[in-house]
């Protein structure tokens, strides 16, 4: 075993990126621009008002969310979207660490303009320098190695197919995350609070992105002191750094408005979990995706939030180092054991209380807490474990000497080949061009002139079950946020005060556009 892994295991580099890292780093982000680049049309990154198409799923909440937040005037707390009553952006999913510099610019941006396309490019481009980052934590400093890994991990499938949901595809923080925790337990570092100080700053940043990925950094800078605690090690600095980095994610969540958030009040915990098979199951995969024909479920959901397929690059590369490098594995297993237990953990929250077995449920363990149904689509904690393998697979093999250094680019070029369908899926989503289904040029007139829009029914008013008018509220939604005007409703994942049900009586107000949905049409 080569001496620095021996007396710095998995963690030795300095917080200021070396000239010799650099370099690989900014290839890396050109790498990620260029995929960005191929991936994503202009009209999608830079999209404006009086298109004659319109987004469509979540992307068009999350578009509509962020055109009427970028409108509206600034208020306390800092999120709320007054031309939506005071809703608060996060809780639409706007991405407000995007939304707040674009709102502080509005007046130069293009009428109609939001960020969600341009998030997806920031996403592409930042997640292959920040896996190389972090694997530079473990001491790597050549530039294949860490090229490689930029490659791998661009092309876990977990990161790809999320693209349905912007905010989610915020996986470079998990990156950092892993990153931070392998330079603060590396105990040949005598200081550690400028590293602690940019971890209360990630946590405050990821929180703007999604609080389902700030809890998922959170769980990372957690197994930092839980690391030294196992290790025999002084843990009190990083147990006081990382008190200070929940505390920041304490005051962020007060200061803009996320505290005293309520769901829907249906218990889903569970229902989107992940089936032990996921991580294994090919679907989308280039090499063995024609075993599958869709994401494996025994919760009659669907398994979309569950989906963590690994990769056939690196489930060969795990099997390599199991069976060849076991014993070095199991060193840096014991060395780490803080993140193992984190990683554990997460994965059994992602499992959840009903344990998926392909399509049967293998064990039910009854109602959970009802702490745990803010973690509704729990599949997705399962995230940070699969970088996590793919990390420290790469740390192993790139410490196997040249063979290892051959394995290791055989695993990023197998990764890359096996996140094509993937990658297509997700060219072709940004790609589509679906025709308005309501009267878009006859209704943007009477949406200009009017000062404000009523919807008949409100999204609240209207069945869960009732996909047709839903679809057709957030359709009408995303042509008055071409020109925001005050609206009687939203669609929101969380709300802190719950919107009721309360019938429209009366006769419009002077200036007001009323819109009746009746008989699969607005009048």
């Amino acid at each position: 075993m080569p001496p620095a892994l021996a007396v710095r295991p998995w963690g030795c580099d300095q917080f200021g990126v070396k000239r010799s890292v650099l370099i690989p780093l900014t290839i890396a982000g050109l790498f990620g621009l260029l995929m960005a680049a191929l991936l994503l049309p202009a009209t999608f990154l830079f999209p404006g008002a009086g298109l004659p198409w319109r987004p469509v799923g979540d992307a068009a909440q999350h578009a509509v969310a962020q055109r009427f937040f970028i409108a509206s005037d600034w208020g306390w707390p800092p999120l709320d979207i007054g031309l939506m009553g005071g809703l608060n952006l996060a809780f639409a999913d706007g991405i407000p660490l995007l939304a707040l510099p674009l709102k502080a610019v509005r007046e130069w941006l293009p009428p109609g303009f939001h960020g969600i396309g341009l998030w997806y490019a920031i996403a592409w481009a930042t997640l292959p320098p920040a896996a190389a980052w972090a694997f530079a934590g473990t001491g790597e400093r050549r530039p294949l190695p860490l090229l490689c890994m930029a490659v791998a991990a661009v092309s876990m499938p977990a990161f790809i197919m999320r693209f349905g949901h912007a905010a989610l595809c915020g996986h470079t923080v998990l990156w950092l995350g892993l990153g931070l925790y392998l330079r603060l337990v590396d105990e040949a570092r005598p200081r550690k609070r400028g590293l602690w100080a940019g971890a209360v700053l990630l946590q405050a940043a990821t929180l703007l992105i999604h609080p389902y990925l700030a809890v998922m950094t959170l769980a990372l800078l957690a197994a930092v002191p839980a690391t030294l605690l196992l290790r025999g090690r002084n843990f009190i600095g990083a147990a006081l750094g990382m008190a200070a980095a929940l505390a920041g994610v304490v005051g962020v969540m007060a200061a803009f408005g996320y505290l005293g958030a309520v769901g829907d009040g249906q218990r889903w915990y569970g229902a989107f979990a992940l089936n032990l098979l996921s991580p294994i199951w090919p679907f989308r995969s280039f090499f063995l995706g024609g075993l599958v024909g869709t994401e494996i479920d025994a919760t009659g959901h669907g398994g979309w939030e569950g989906y963590n397929w690994l990769g056939t690059g690196l489930i060969l590369a795990l099997f390599l180092v199991v069976l060849g490098h076991g014993r070095t594995a199991l060193r840096g297993l014991r060395s780490h054991a803080g993140l193992v237990a984190v990683c554990l953990g997460l994965t059994l929250l992602a499992v959840s209380m009903r344990v998926g077995l392909g399509h049967a449920v293998l064990l039910d363990l009854g109602t959970p807490p009802a702490a745990l149904e803010q973690f509704r689509a729990s599949g997705r904690f399962f995230w940070p474990v699969g970088a996590a393998i793919l990390l420290g697979v790469a740390a192993v093999l790139s410490r196997a000497g040249r063979t290892g250094t051959i394995a290791l680019a055989a695993l990023a070029v197998l990764q890359f080949i096996d996140a094509a369908p993937q990658r297509a899926a997700f060219s072709a989503w940004a790609a589509q061009r679906p025709d308005w289904r309501i009267d878009a040029d006859r209704l943007r007139p009477a949406i200009a002139a009017a000062t404000r829009v009523t919807l008949v029914p409100s999204w609240v008013c209207t069945s869960p079950d009732d996909h047709e008018t839903r679809e057709a509220i957030l359709e009408l939604l995303a042509l008055i946020s071409e020109n925001p005007r005050p609206v009687n409703t939203m669609y929101a994942a969380r709300w802190r005060v719950p919107p009721v049900c309360e019938p429209v009586a009366g006769a419009p107000a002077p200036g007001e556009l009323r819109l009746t949905w009746r008989n699969g049409r607005w009048e």
